[in-house]
């Protein structure tokens, strides 16, 4: 066979990258433009900075005691502060406290450069408290948690947000929030945790639904363009799933062989 192993990964590669292409090529040419299955959790998002903003409480988005720079939270913590954007420039028309507590001064430095752009971009600099918005904790899992919970009930949040990477602390912040009637609003892709935010939770996120929330809010095409890509990437490897079983099935192993050496 011309193709074998290693070499029909790489052909597949190529295969998916060209499929991304051509999936943005036409959603900017209008030819396609995918449509997003909403989700109750990102539209809940408004409502929840709208509840805060009446009550005159603030807005509290836990970012997580994680770095950026860390391989296992990475791609959550970057759809986590797509998240603080949105948030922040909602929070900075409406004229509502924000809270954004980090555990990681990567993630800590980001951060604070995307809350302080996102008031700019509102029109409202003067309104970025510095001191008080975006506050650094601890790198260290319960020290972060135990300062946050102090927050969250010093505070009197109305509204708690997580959405990234989040481990053992997940029940706990939760719990808090639900303590204090803050509407919560949580997601994570960490599968042990998804079971305490939906118990816990007004709204949750699950797994793979995390990383779309920034096409979502930002209505970016690029984005959306991407996320369908992704979609009929995985119909067709599940489709090659099925076509391999059955074929083993049959007593043939070709797509077997072509694709496992």
């Amino acid at each position: 066979m011309i193709f074998e192993g290693r070499a029909a990964i790489g052909v597949a590669g190529i295969v998916f990258a060209l499929l991304f292409a051509v999936r943005i090529y036409t959603a900017k040419k209008g030819y396609y433009v995918p449509k997003l299955r909403r989700l109750p959790a990102v539209d809940a998002i408004d409502e929840a900075i709208g509840r805060a903003t009446e009550m005159g409480r603030p807005v509290h988005q836990a970012l997580s005691y994680q770095s950026i720079t860390q391989s296992a939270a990475n791609a959550m913590l970057l759809a986590a502060i797509s998240v603080s954007r949105y948030i922040a420039r909602k929070t900075a028309e409406l004229g509502t406290d924000l809270i954004v507590t980090v555990g990681a001064s990567e993630t800590y430095t980001v951060a604070e450069e995307v809350v302080r752009t996102a008031y700019l971009e509102a029109g409202k600099p003067e309104a970025y408290d510095p001191t008080s918005m975006v506050r650094f904790l601890s790198p260290a899992q319960f020290a972060y948690t135990t300062a946050t919970m102090g927050i969250m009930n010093r505070e009197k949040i109305a509204a708690n947000i997580m959405i990234g990477y989040f481990a053992a602390e997940s029940l706990i912040l939760a719990e808090t929030g639900h303590s204090i009637g803050a509407i919560q609003i949580a997601g994570t892709s960490v599968m042990p945790q998804i079971p305490f935010f939906v118990v816990t939770c007004d709204y949750s996120l699950i797994g793979e639904e995390v990383y779309a929330v920034s096409a979502y809010l930002d209505d970016d095409l690029e984005i959306k363009s991407t996320i369908a890509a992704q979609d009929l990437a995985k119909a067709i490897a599940g489709l090659l799933i099925l076509l391999g079983s059955l074929s083993l099935t049959f007593g043939s192993s070709w797509l077997v062989d072509l694709l496992g050496k």
